[in-house]
């Protein structure tokens, strides 16, 4: 099994400065994993499929283009390989119909994304040490 600190974190996001200010935000908290960046849905279907090893989280968007949030949870999920990775929905959403939708498609939690960049770097911080330093996560497969 690969340390924690080297499973890599797959981020689910269309906005490039979304993307690079939750960069930003792992960099503080002295994050060791490598970040890979998936611009779409399907974009991360595809890294997902090529992706050795398979990443130890995956920050999702809801709201993109193309093959939404929510549809690429659901193949994310529905994939006997992939299923057992988390899933945090990290979206502007606090829709009460997106939460309940994507855990019952089997999100791990749901973040509202902060509106500053304060405010997104604390999230990030207790992220990062839920997911990576308190959790328990089942091996791969």
């Amino acid at each position: 099994m690969q340390p924690r600190d080297m499973q890599p974190i797959l981020i689910v996001e269309d906005s490039e400065d979304d993307f690079e200010a939750t960069m930003r935000a792992f960099k503080r908290t002295n994050l060791r994993n490598p970040i890979r960046w998936a611009a779409s849905g399907q974009e991360a279907l595809d890294e997902l499929a090529g992706m050795n090893p398979r990443p130890g989280l995956i920050l999702l968007d809801l709201n993109m283009p193309g093959l939404d949030g929510r549809k690429t949870l659901e193949a994310i999920k529905s994939n006997p390989q992939w299923r057992k990775i988390p899933v945090v929905i990290l979206t502007t959403s606090d829709d009460e119909r997106d939460i309940e939708g994507c855990y019952a498609l089997g999100a791990n939690t749901y973040v509202q994304k902060p509106v500053d960049l304060d405010g997104l770097f604390s999230a990030i911080q207790r992220l990062k040490e839920y997911w990576f330093e308190i959790a328990i996560l089942p091996h791969e497969d």
